[in-house]
């Protein structure tokens, strides 16, 4: 009840505005950590001071000391969340390449034994966005890039043995889902092996570059649906294959292109890296600190970041110098049996493996109905995080002791000037 009478005392007196009153300001303060003894030494204060004048003093706002703690809370339970897992069903699908698309807000997925592009929600609802009769049958839609600039969806199509040879790439209009053209890829007229039409990357201008993971060459289609045989340069074959392997046949495959005008290709067979000028086609190996056997897909992230899958691993690497030399600082075992084939990054640079088992669908498995993406942290990129929060806890803690002592100096003053 006495605190009740001291804002009685208050009121009567109402020397000052609510915003700029000491007294208001100390009776916020001490009503939630003041002693009784503060308490009644300020009430006997107020009643024998009714006509003295006290000189308003700036504010002190509580507020945002809460909004700190707030902040390091919802900061904490971010970081604390478990990697998003997205279980999705739909029978015999097997997809091998996988895509973010950011304009609707969900993924996108090929089929080893369909002629279908299916769209995944981050609720795990599978859909089929594309299905192109057209298409020849039993034909395997494998790598797939947005084109987010005209808005399109480019897909590699490629028919295996005992198939007739086949290799396209497909592009779909994203609004009307409609096809907009299938442009057939050349033979180079010299490699006596069957081509596979892999991996696709679109550039800023609407070129589509498409891996030949057997002939170890890139194939270049333009706006306009006109291809041609784009790099193929000596450096792809001046490594030797890793022998007795089931990628051990398969040359040049991930791509992505980066903004400042070059591809980034890796080579399952080899684990190399290759930086293709997107003009001309000519091609350099990226030192790296390893080698990524068995490489698959590639991605990269705003922030520079590149990322590498195979179905044993992912892993993270930068660059300091445009990708002169690269380094992998940190990777990821995944489990074998998923057989992870293709990794994108979907909103807030999240990073993303498709777990296809497209190895159950190669060896003539069509049972399958459930398959998965998974979301993948670096554990070294987790732990800066974490130090941050903790440096930012500490800065927390020091500003809610500095207000406290603060608060003990503004009682005493106000008491002593009072009395």
């Amino acid at each position: 009840m006495l605190i009740f009478n001291i804002f009685r005392e208050v009121k009567k007196r109402n020397p000052f505005d609510k915003k700029s009153s000491p007294i208001v300001l100390v009776l916020q303060g001490i009503c939630s950590s003041s002693s009784s003894s503060h308490i009644n030494s300020l009430h006997k204060s107020l009643i024998h001071c009714k006509s003295s004048t006290i000189t308003p003093m700036a504010p002190i706002h509580r507020s945002p000391i809460l909004q700190f703690f707030l902040f390091q809370f919802f900061l904490s339970q971010t970081l604390a969340r478990k990697p998003h897992l997205i279980d999705f069903r739909s029978p015999n699908l097997y997809p091998e390449g996988i895509v973010w698309d950011a304009s609707a807000q969900h993924f996108v997925v090929g089929s080893l034994h369909h002629r279908t592009l299916v769209s995944v929600s981050d609720a795990g609802v599978a859909e089929t966005l594309i299905h192109d009769p057209d298409l020849p049958e039993n034909v395997s839609i494998l790598g797939l890039a947005i084109d987010s600039v005209n808005n399109r969806l480019l897909a590699a199509v490629h028919a295996a043995p005992p198939l007739p040879e086949f290799n396209a790439l497909a592009t779909y209009d994203l609004r009307s889902r409609r096809r907009i053209s299938l442009t057939s890829l050349p033979s180079d007229g010299t490699s006596s092996h069957r081509p596979v039409a892999n991996a696709v990357a679109a550039d800023f201008k609407g070129n589509a570059f498409i891996t030949n993971s057997a002939g170890n060459f890139i194939w270049k289609v333009n706006i306009d649906g006109s291809a041609t045989v784009f790099s193929k340069s000596t450096s792809y074959s001046s490594h030797p294959a890793t022998p007795n392997e089931v990628f051990s046949s398969s040359g040049l495959n991930g791509a992505v292109y980066v903004s400042k005008g070059y591809l980034l290709v890796v080579q399952s067979n080899t684990g190399k890296m290759y930086k293709v000028d997107a003009d001309d086609g000519t091609a350099r190996l990226v030192l790296l600190n390893k080698d990524l056997e068995g490489a698959d897909g590639i991605a990269a992230r705003r922030d520079g970041v590149v990322l590498v899958v195979s179905y044993r691993k992912l892993w993270f690497l930068k660059s300091e110098d445009s990708w002169g030399e690269g380094v992998v600082y940190d990777e990821i075992d995944l489990d074998e049996e998923k057989f992870a084939t293709g990794v994108t990054v979907g909103n807030e640079g999240r990073v993303y493996v498709l777990n296809g088992y497209v190895n159950e669908g190669l060896n003539g498995n069509s049972g399958r109905e459930r398959f998965g993406i998974e979301e993948m942290r670096s554990p070294k990129e987790s732990e800066d995080e974490w130090v941050w929060v903790y440096v930012l806890v500490g800065f927390g803690l020091a500003y809610f002791f500095f207000w406290r002592f603060q608060m003990k100096q503004l009682i005493g003053n106000m008491d002593k000037k009072i009395n």
